[in-house]
């Protein structure tokens, strides 16, 4: 990769020094913290159990995902910014024996999940996953983790909820990337899961745009 093609980018929020990292996370390295939002684990499940045929196999590759980045990146703790189930549905047998194997290979792995608005619908994961579930806005020093980018927090907010893509155009059709939506207080994060879409956002005065392509991430230019 050259230029600002790159698999991170360092941004100053609230005075903390984080990485937005290419495969649609943020790593916060003073806390060891990865920052997740929208995994909806078990969404597939759920369309399935709704007579939709979707593919099966979303909750492994969101799995090997998060096992990708814990191998790249010295983490104690993954915060997931809400909508950690999608439904009801992921409570279905193969679901949680594929996440109780997961986190049985990562024992000493804090896990935190700010609940979201499906959490409240779907419940709280098994509580032999040991996770810690809290409420928004759940303040880690200078920074606000929510779920919804409008709540009122005492710090500088990263939240979900929206699924941010952008558009870049070009004269023969254009591409549709994930991307991080960066203002003054708050930021929004891509989604993580891999069944999850996206809602296209412009960046308004005062907004960053990052998107995401493969194995990179690289900033928009204000005027794109």
């Amino acid at each position: 990769m050259t230029g600002q093609e790159q698999a991170h980018c360092a941004v100053e929020l609230a005075g903390e020094l984080v990485w937005l990292l290419a495969h649609k996370a943020v790593y916060w390295p003073a806390r060891r913290i990865l920052i997740i939002a929208d995994i909806h684990f078990g969404k597939a499940a759920a369309f399935r159990a709704l007579g939709v045929p979707v593919p099966r196999g979303t909750t492994t590759q969101n799995l090997l995902a998060l096992d990708a980045l814990l191998a790249s990146y010295a983490c104690e703790e993954i915060v997931f910014l809400g909508d950690f189930l999608h439904a009801r549905a992921a409570h279905a047998a193969a679901t949680v024996a594929a996440m109780l194997a997961w986190r049985a290979r990562h024992p000493d792995l804090r896990l935190t999940v700010v609940r979201g608005n499906h959490d409240a619908h779907a419940g709280d994961p098994a509580a032999a996953l040991g996770i810690r579930m809290v409420d928004e806005p759940h303040q880690v020093g200078k920074l606000s983790f929510c779920h919804h980018p409008d709540t009122v927090a005492p710090g500088y907010v990263l939240a979900g909820h929206v699924h941010p893509v952008f558009h870049l155009r070009a004269d023969r059709g254009g591409l549709r990337l994930p991307c991080f939506l960066l203002g003054r207080q708050r930021a929004i994060l891509p989604s993580f899961g891999a069944f999850t879409g996206g809602h296209a956002v412009r960046p308004g005065a005062g907004e960053r745009v990052y998107v995401t392509a493969d194995a990179a991430i690289f900033p928009l230019p204000a005027n794109c």
